[in-house]
């Protein structure tokens, strides 16, 4: 049974991570996959629930902040979501794309999307893009009812197969990132790697194409840009202006398993922020008061994609001191996702908990 959890501290307390939402049903767990909030009152999350073999989606909704959450059923297993207002928003899907103009209450499934779409971005109700595999991005003026190739992403270097773009962001409306990559695959990837966890361990990291488009006039054009770099760029996020934090994630057999970068923007070169040995981060998040925050999991097994593992939390004020946060000792996973809105800070984990950051 799903319950809604409640906790209590001290008015002189520090800042701490509490538990408010946990998926408990007996037999069966949820991946949360993504979570986004539109306002501090509204929220949605998105995931599957896997159950004897057999998974369905699933999306949470609340309107309370997270004090309470609504289990509700999705026709099909969501990848991503994005919320522009407290009303509209889009779901990335296994199958296609939908749309919501109730908040994530109900949701409309939008004409197929030209290629697997990852994630998607929308900077007002019409214009938006698409980040995708087979080297394609994908732009659209009238809310995801038609697309168009963006010809710079699939002019850059690498084999259409192994290209993959998994994330877009904007600093503002005008200016925008969208990264990407490209890995060839591993003859020896017969078997999954918690089949044969020595290969993992023994498999070293080689260096591959690292893609960027980026725009400066909102996607009217696009500048890329490659590079042979180890890792992916899995994440970027854009505070205020003057900075961003980008999140380089490495696989199981690198030194660090992951390395975070700090990103001045318009214009700057990345620098390094942030890495550690025993430390995976999944996701940032850069708050209005100029708080940047990190978060991930203990990196304690080579085997971090197949075993769950401590939720750790990072803040700082100055991108060099980083300070671990109190976090509900409930909280394990193998990846975590961050989300915000106004002042207020969520973290969901894909194992069914949802905790909100409280003084």
């Amino acid at each position: 049974m799903a319950c809604a959890l409640a906790g209590w501290a001290s008015p002189a307390a520090a800042q701490q991570w509490r538990m408010q939402y946990l998926y408990d049903e007996g037999k069966s767990v949820l991946d949360v996959q993504d979570v986004a909030f539109s306002s501090p009152m509204r929220g949605v999350a998105v995931g599957r629930i896997e159950e004897r073999g057999h998974e369905r989606g699933v999306s949470l909704t609340t309107s309370d902040g997270g004090v309470n959450w609504r289990l509700s059923p999705l026709e099909d297993e969501p990848v991503s979501l994005f919320l522009l207002n407290d009303s509209l928003g889009w779901m990335v899907t296994e199958k296609g794309l939908w749309r919501t103009a109730e908040g994530g209450k109900g949701w409309v499934k939008l004409p197929k999307v030209p290629a697997p779409a990852l994630r998607v971005f929308f900077v007002d109700e019409r214009r938006g893009w698409a980040a995708c595999g087979n080297k394609t991005v994908l732009a659209t003026v009238d809310g995801g009812a038609h697309w168009v190739k963006v010809q710079e992403a699939s002019r850059q270097p690498g084999t259409t197969a192994g290209t993959v773009y998994g994330w877009i962001a904007f600093a503002t409306p005008q200016v925008g990132i969208i990264t990407g990559w490209d890995i060839p695959l591993h003859r020896d990837e017969r078997y999954p790697d918690w089949l044969d966890p020595q290969r993992v361990v023994t498999r070293r990291e080689t260096p591959h194409m690292t893609l960027t488009l980026e725009t400066h006039d909102g996607g009217e054009t696009w500048k890329s840009t490659s590079a042979s770099a180890f890792g992916e760029i899995t994440r970027v996020r854009f505070g205020a202006p003057g900075y961003g934090l980008g999140i380089v994630t490495h696989s199981a057999s690198f030194e660090y398993p992951s390395e975070v970068y700090r990103i001045p923007w318009p214009n700057g070169k990345a620098e390094p922020a942030y890495r550690d040995k025993d430390f995976c981060a999944t996701d940032a998040w850069l708050g209005p008061d100029g708080t940047a925050y990190l978060a991930g999991t203990v990196a304690f097994s080579k085997l971090r994609a197949y075993v769950p593992q401590k939720v750790k939390v990072l803040k700082t004020r100055n991108f060099t001191d980083w300070t671990p946060m109190p976090v509900d000792y409930r909280a394990v996973a193998k990846r975590v996702t961050l989300a915000g809105a106004g002042g207020d800070l969520w973290l969901a984990t894909d194992n069914g908990m949802i905790l909100k950051l409280a003084p």
